[in-house]
């Protein structure tokens, strides 16, 4: 067997998590630091949702093509896919807050960018510099455990799962209203402003950690990576454009799944991976990643669905005619259960285990899915099936890193979390292409306007749902939960401390 990565080897047990000094993490400022790292994760997700109001207004806002504007939104996606699994690596070399002050200073940037410029161009590449900002989350979620005692690391971690479901619930309405008052430029000077906010309270409120363990780099396995998911994901967000049997669709498909092959084969050469998959061939992160690509879409096919159904007209015999606006609003309350489930996911995994919660929140997401199928003519029936979808994705989004963080060694702790995001990423951003190859599947015409028919609605639940409980069937072969290992408390890094290695 090759040389292995500078952490525990597979068979060996998990280091024990590092914590700061008992006064570091205790009582209030346990509890500001919480609160700052969830703002990080909620600022960033909201970038995520920032342009949705603006999507049927875009070729004539940038003077560009339909195909050409979708731009604007895969760009965010590859630019999250990218990012998550290199900052978690990065985070564990260098130290996660250096990372967490990097990814605040892009989303700075990328706001800026898109909110001074006007074409095309300047939105695509501000978007995609906005994408890579979303490796905050998954590297916030790795730091919990050394920042927080241990009576509130679970619900720490929860609430910030839990961010990326509030960011779209509360983006959505935000976003409509700020553009239905005025200039669209001044959605992107909102969010500079919101992430420069989040990159001084990140400076002053996080706390110097010991948690750097040095080490180069895998620049060969970060292109790689890179270049693989850039490849499926574009071929997969583009195909409905470019056509599914289109030579480049297959071409860049083929391409990017030949790249991922060789990639693996180079990480498992390599003394230092990027993403160690050793590690992540353990069953417990292995089948938890397996389960957050059905999860992942599950949270998003209903967040492409039920928008449509509500903004489509009364002519076509089931449209509920509501505005931007007015949709936003009714499907805030949806992502505001997953912030409201956060406690409860928490006291559900100290009672019964990551996995089982897992388990439990994939089971609700896919009875959300079978509901809203078949209950589908009123805006309030709508809300309900979303908040049902959106408490069965909180409680499973605040499982999954338990899980995972319970079963890597601290030194690996945010690339693992890192590759979790991406494999929730991927969920995503496949529910996309798929929603919209159904609802293209069978149109209507009305007025002379072709829209999907009733019944590719109904197709679009009930698929979520099988990908819900999917996912169930996938944790069903994650290794019972064992309790989390308790941190260790150590001293917060002195200014211009040199770091020390951990978990090695």
């Amino acid at each position: 067997m090759s040389e292995h990565t500078k952490g525990a080897q597979p068979d060996q047990e998990p280091t024990p998590v590092v914590a700061p000094a008992e006064e570091a993490a205790q009582g209030p400022n346990a509890v500001l630091i919480i609160a700052t790292l969830c703002f990080g994760g909620l600022a960033a997700a909201l970038m995520q949702t920032l342009v949705v109001p603006l999507q049927p207004e875009l070729p004539t806002l940038l003077d560009t093509s339909r195909s050409n504007a979708s731009w604007v939104i895969t760009a965010a996606l590859l630019g999250g896919a990218v990012a998550m699994p290199i900052a978690g690596r990065l985070a564990d070399m260098f130290g996660k807050k250096l990372v967490l002050l990097v990814s605040g200073l892009l989303l700075v940037l990328g706001s800026v960018i898109c909110a001074a410029g006007s074409g095309l161009a300047p939105m695509v590449v501000g978007r995609a510099v906005q994408g890579l900002a979303m490796g905050f989350i998954p590297v916030a979620i790795s730091l919990m455990r050394e920042v927080t005692p241990p009576r509130l690391t679970s619900i720490a971690v929860a609430t910030m799962s839990a961010t990326m479901g509030v960011g779209g619930a509360i983006g959505l309405p935000l976003a409509a209203a700020i553009y239905e008052s005025g200039d669209w430029h001044v959605l992107f000077w909102a969010s500079a402003a919101l992430s420069a906010l989040v990159l001084v309270l990140t400076w002053i409120v996080v706390p110097p950690v010991q948690d750097a363990v040095g080490g180069r780099l895998d620049w060969g396995g970060a292109i790689g990576l890179s270049a693989a998911l850039i490849l499926v994901l574009t071929a997969i967000t583009k195909g409905n454009d470019w056509g599914w049997s289109s030579a480049t669709t297959l071409g860049m498909l083929v391409a990017g799944l030949l790249v991922l092959a060789g990639w693996g084969a180079y990480e498992l050469r390599h003394s230092n991976p990027l993403v160690d998959l050793r590690t992540s061939a353990r069953p417990a992160v292995l089948f938890c990643n397996v389960a957050g690509v059905a999860i992942g879409f599950g949270m998003m096919a209903q967040s492409i669905v039920v928008p449509l159904l509500l903004e489509s007209p009364k002519s076509t015999g089931y449209g509920l005619g509501q505005t931007i606006l007015e949709a936003g609003l009714w499907m805030a309350p949806g992502g505001l259960m997953m912030l409201v489930f956060a406690p409860v996911s928490a006291t559900l995994i100290n009672r019964i285990g990551p996995k089982y919660t897992l388990m439990l929140g994939a089971t609700i997401l896919g009875l959300g899915y079978l509901f809203a199928a078949f209950m589908m003519g009123s805006a309030w029936q709508l809300m309900i099936a979303s908040m049902v979808c959106a408490a069965g994705v909180g409680i499973g989004y605040a499982a999954m890193p338990t899980l995972i963080l319970g079963a890597v060694p601290l030194s690996e702790a945010g690339a693992a979390v890192g590759f979790n995001s991406l494999m929730r990423s991927v969920g995503t951003t496949t529910a996309s292409a798929v929603m919209a190859l159904v609802l293209t599947s069978s149109s209507i015409d009305v007025d002379g306007i072709s829209f999907p028919s009733d019944s590719t609605f109904t197709w679009c639940f009930l698929i979520g749902a099988v990908a819900a409980f999917i996912g169930v069937a996938i944790t069903l072969f994650v290794p019972g939960s064992k309790p989390a290992p308790q941190p260790v408390p150590v001293a917060p890094a002195e200014a211009g401390a040199e770091p020390t290695s951990a978990g090695t």
